[in-house]
């Protein structure tokens, strides 16, 4: 990474907050707590149904919905962003652990890595988040700033390795009334690409965050928000849209720390 970028992702300023990114986090996070107490399953978390029948089952959804939910309004607002961001970072981590032992069972398959990195680019947001709050210890911030800034463009990388292994199903989600699937299926796999050699290098990091959430926001709205209308019952449908949702807040807060870091 060039020594300017660097140095911005190091220094940390209390005054910065992230709105945008934050709140469209946070939503994604009621809509998750929403979607676990509306269904009762725990398909919600598909990585928790290899633990079978765990002890006490249905309070365990219950206080993971509450966590999502109560963790989703209160990284809405500046006093308690923190306290949320914390919540929801430490949950989606354990989520992401979870899909480990499922890729170690069968490490010829990539989908359970896929799935840990897209838990992992919501903790990551949080990470960011939480940094941005912390008025005590600006260095300790910048830390755990940079942790979360590096952990998303690490899961860019995996974004791009998923599209690519699983490319004709990358095709396959594109809805039917838009022509050349597979052009886009390309092209989506070619923009995650260089998005991610953008972040880790630091060149045009801000522009690639940016058209990165652009991106992941346009498959919220061409894809995922449309699926609840065809199929209002299925679980996938709404899950969908939350795990998107909440991947596009990630990016969201990571262009709005970039953007941030420049104007200082």
């Amino acid at each position: 990474m060039r020594g300017s970028t660097r140095s911005r992702l190091i220094r940390h300023n209390d005054s910065v907050r992230y709105d945008v990114g934050r709140h469209v986090y946070g939503a994604a996070a009621i809509l998750f707590g929403i979607c676990a107490l509306a269904f009762r399953d725990f398909n919600v978390w598909q990585q928790i149904r290899p633990l079978g029948n765990i002890p006490y089952r249905e309070l365990a959804l219950y206080l993971v919905a509450a966590i999502e939910i109560l963790g989703g309004i209160a990284i809405q607002f500046q006093r308690t962003a923190r306290a949320g961001a914390l919540a929801l970072g430490a949950l989606y981590f354990a989520f992401a652990l979870l899909w480990l032992p499922i890729f170690l069972a069968k490490p010829h398959v990539y989908d359970s890595l896929g799935n840990f990195f897209e838990q992992f680019s919501m903790v990551s947001g949080a990470l960011i988040v939480y940094a941005t709050f912390d008025r005590r210890n600006p260095a300790q911030a910048g830390r755990i700033a940079r942790t979360g800034y590096y952990g998303f463009a690490i899961s860019v990388v995996s974004f791009t390795l998923e599209q690519l292994i699983y490319l004709r199903g990358t095709a396959d989600f594109i809805p039917n009334w838009i022509p050349w699937h597979m052009f886009w299926a390309v092209a989506t796999t070619i923009a995650f690409a260089l998005a991610a050699i953008a972040l880790l290098t630091g060149r045009s990091a801000l522009l690639a965050a940016r058209l990165t959430t652009a991106m992941i926001v346009g498959f919220g709205l061409l894809i995922w928000l449309p699926a609840p209308f065809s199929h209002p019952h299925g679980l996938n449908s709404w899950t969908g849209n939350a795990e998107n949702l909440g991947i596009a807040g990630s990016a969201w807060i990571l262009a709005d720390y970039l953007r941030a870091a420049r104007r200082r």
